[in-house]
């Protein structure tokens, strides 16, 4: 019998002790498209980009790169000011399930 029919997926991440990983690396893939979006929008490239944050065009390789998980925060905040945006962070309280 199959012990994950009727949990869901986030269900099933945390017991696999995946949650943070996954969570973690879809945020990183959102901020990246979003950069990238905002830049597009903007035309600004990304020599542009790393001019107006004093840094190289390899960190905002990497910046816009949604598999590497390596991007600070510091960086985030540099890249969407340079964007003219904002960066919001903020905690959530987790939902537990009803029984």
């Amino acid at each position: 019998m199959n012990n994950h029919i009727g949990s869901d997926f986030d269900d099933f991440l945390a017991e696999q002790g995946l949650i943070e990983e996954v969570s973690a690396a879809a945020l990183k893939r959102v901020i990246a498209w979003q950069l990238a979006e905002t830049m597009k929008l903007q035309k600004v490239s990304k020599k542009a980009l790393a001019e107006r944050m004093h840094t190289s065009r390899t960190a905002v390789d990497r910046a816009l790169d949604q598999n590497d998980s390596g991007m600070t925060l510091a960086t985030l905040a540099s890249a969407a000011r340079a964007l003219g945006q904002r960066v919001e962070v903020r905690l959530v309280p987790e939902v537990t399930p009803a029984v």
